[in-house]
């Protein structure tokens, strides 16, 4: 019995671990006062950052190549 409930105890903790790396998102965010971009991984809760357009993405390749594109983050 000790054995079954140390296993499912694993099981769980592994699929909640699965599930935060599998819900990572990278944000593209202009700064106010430099003018540039850059690619973060936590969505800015501050008003001297700003996410740009649909600035959300899966991974941070997506993040980084979606930011050359964007016409704000180019200038």
């Amino acid at each position: 019995m000790k054995n079954v409930l140390v296993a499912g105890t694993f099981v769980i903790a592994s699929a909640l671990a699965a599930q935060t790396a599998s819900a990572a998102e990278y944000y593209v965010v202009r700064d106010a006062t430099t003018k540039k971009c850059t690619v973060v991984d936590t969505k800015p809760t501050t008003t001297t950052t700003t996410v740009v357009d649909n600035g959300m993405f899966k991974t941070k390749t997506e993040a980084e190549t979606g930011m050359k594109t964007m016409k704000v983050c180019t200038n």
